[in-house]
């Protein structure tokens, strides 16, 4: 990581990149000249990955690769502006902040949607002991609302025999083609809503800021003071954020392996599901943000590999909820056949139960932390 030399103007200040503070003289740094490199670096991130986005075409493969690293890149920086937001303008960052959140938000729905019919028709199969080889099978013809030959309410074979062994159940059959045909819309109005976003001059200002910032940083006054005095305390907040956030987490509940919790609001409104997700939510952002704020050093150390083992912990939380969620609002589709309903109701169970293991998995990486912390 390169530091650079900040210059202060008025009240805020701008830092211009110079040469590597060489030696050990980057420990000398002040806040502003290691903030500096490390938003310059991740701009820089930021900018490659937007390129690369740009040349992929019809590449599915590199276009979503890239829209993740564009999308991580944005995160890092917009992390970096929340959290070290005393050491800048406060009004140039909240701004900024918000909008890479929404260009974040923005790109990341349409490949949430295809991960998300990939989990749960690869759960149908497993479910069904069909495995992932029925993932096709669940697929509908040409989204005309019908799979195989059947004319069921929900669109799938309406044959009644037991299925053959590695193909999917009827109901399982059924439920797959109705979540695809779902999905399948929402990752397209998704992906129209990012083409649209893409090409607005909202994207474009966006972009012009970050190359700004990839070589002016608008530092505050005290951005000049030495580094580990200044950036300790926004770090120090950001982890007691994210302390606080896990005091209140049922953690005892979740030390205990199949404990039901999370299946516990399943037949309420989506709401109360939701309510009980919630906290685990919150802390899976306050962990990245302490996460990031731990990449802003000086030369020396490194972030703590445990927190990005339980962030991805609470990744797969936040999938399997989501996953869970989609289960259950195709459930609520009008008219379909009771084994489409039940096969939906299993694959709610299933994922909440994934939502579960994700939680005591995460406890287990906690305490692991909580053991080697100094």
């Amino acid at each position: 990581m390169q530091h650079h030399e900040a210059d202060t103007v008025g009240s805020v200040g701008t830092a211009r990149p110079a040469g590597p503070v060489p030696g050990n003289e980057a420990f000398e740094a002040t806040a502003g000249q290691v903030l500096a490199g490390y938003l310059n670096t991740r701009c820089g991130d930021f900018l490659r990955s937007l390129r690369l986005y740009g040349e992929c075409g019809s590449d599915t493969a590199a276009a979503e690769e890239a829209a993740s690293a564009l999308r991580c890149s944005a995160r890092r920086i917009g992390g970096s502006l929340h959290t070290f937001r005393v050491l800048l303008d406060p009004v140039w960052a909240d701004q900024l902040r918000t909008e890479l959140g929404w260009l974040s938000g923005t790109l990341a729905q349409e490949y949430a949607c295809t991960a998300r019919l990939h989990r749960l028709v690869s759960a149908l199969g497993r479910l069904s002991g069909a495995g992932a080889a029925a993932v096709p099978g669940a697929r509908s013809n040409g989204g005309s609302g019908k799979a195989g030959t059947g004319t069921g309410p929900d669109g799938a074979a309406g044959s009644g025999a037991s299925p053959a062994p590695g193909v999917l159940t009827v109901g399982a059959s059924r439920a797959g083609a109705l979540l695809e045909r779902q999905l399948t819309l929402a990752r397209t109005r998704a992906h129209s809503a990012a083409l649209q976003a893409l090409g607005s001059s909202r994207f474009h200002a966006v972009a012009d800021a970050v190359a700004v910032l990839a070589s002016e940083v608008p530092l505050a006054p005290v951005a000049g003071a030495s580094a580990p005095e200044i950036l300790a305390a926004p770090q120090s907040a950001a982890e007691r954020r994210l302390l606080d956030a896990v005091s209140v987490l049922p953690l005892a509940r979740a030390a205990q392996p199949y404990n039901a919790e999370a299946l516990i609001h399943g037949l309420s409104t989506p709401a109360d599901g939701e309510a009980q997700d919630a906290p685990w939510h919150q802390v899976r952002l306050l962990l990245r943000l302490h996460r990031y704020a731990q990449e802003v050093r000086p030369v020396g150390g490194a972030p703590d590999p445990v927190l990005a083992e339980a962030g991805r912990a609470l990744d797969r939380h936040r999938d399997a909820a989501e996953a869970a969620a989609a289960a259950a609002n195709a459930a609520r589709t009008p008219r379909i056949a009771p084994a489409t309903a039940y096969a939906l109701g299993v694959l709610h169970a299933d994922q909440r139960h994934e939502v579960e293991a994700a939680r005591y998995e995460f406890l287990q990486i906690w305490q692991r932390r909580a053991v080697t912390a100094p």
